[in-house]
């Protein structure tokens, strides 16, 4: 499974062919600035890492959270302090009642052992139960998680002026962690970083499910 690795851009994350500076920003990044402050994932999605996502998500090889999060970990070492808040995208509780688990949140505790931070699993949760995101465009997949996400109730004075990390299995188009960011700093949130385990590679985005 090949990596991600340094010289990257520093808002998403994506590799360069070769070295343009420290802090260097991709043209997409310019393009189109993200929401959130910086993205770190541990591989694009293809080959192995598609393979153990799909395992621990859909065939609940609840197993793998573990040594997915060590790498998650080590791929965003610089976003994690001890201070940290790391927040699982969530599952509408219906969804959550019928998969019996949450890959992002088993992520979340496991990055939290691995690389220090808060694990936060109740901090966001989600209101609105939304279609799933598999094959739909991007313009569709922002519509659909439009006011989807909220804090917990009692739980804002949590994140006042805090850093927060929120960690997912896979991010595609960014529709759905753009929700979470926006709903965290609106809340109070000093900052929102972005930590996944797969990316999906920018120049031919198949479908999955951030």
């Amino acid at each position: 499974m090949p990596f991600l690795e340094r010289p990257w851009c520093q808002r998403l994350g994506t590799p360069f062919a070769y070295d343009v500076g420290e802090d260097a920003w991709s043209p997409a990044a310019i393009a189109s600035p993200p929401v959130f402050d910086r993205l770190r994932s541990v591989a694009f999605y293809e080959g192995p890492a598609r393979q153990l996502v799909h395992s621990l998500k859909f065939s609940a090889r609840r197993e793998l959270a573990r040594p997915m999060a060590r790498w998650m970990a080590r791929s965003g070492a610089e976003l994690l302090t001890p201070d940290s808040l790391l927040v699982p995208v969530p599952l509408h509780w219906l969804r959550l009642l019928s998969r019996r688990f949450n890959q992002a949140a088993d992520l979340a505790r496991e990055v939290a052992i691995a690389g220090g931070g808060h694990y936060e699993p109740g901090l966001l949760k989600r209101c609105k139960r939304t279609r799933r995101q598999v094959g739909l465009p991007a313009k569709d997949r922002r519509r659909n998680v439009r006011k989807a996400f909220a804090v917990e109730a009692g739980r804002a004075e949590r994140l006042q002026g805090r850093h927060v990390v929120l960690i997912d299995d896979v991010m595609t188009t960014g529709s759905t962690v753009t929700a979470c960011c926006n709903c965290l700093t609106s809340a109070g949130a000093a900052s929102v970083d972005v930590l996944t385990f797969a990316l999906v590679d920018p120049s031919h985005r198949p479908g999955c499910s951030g």
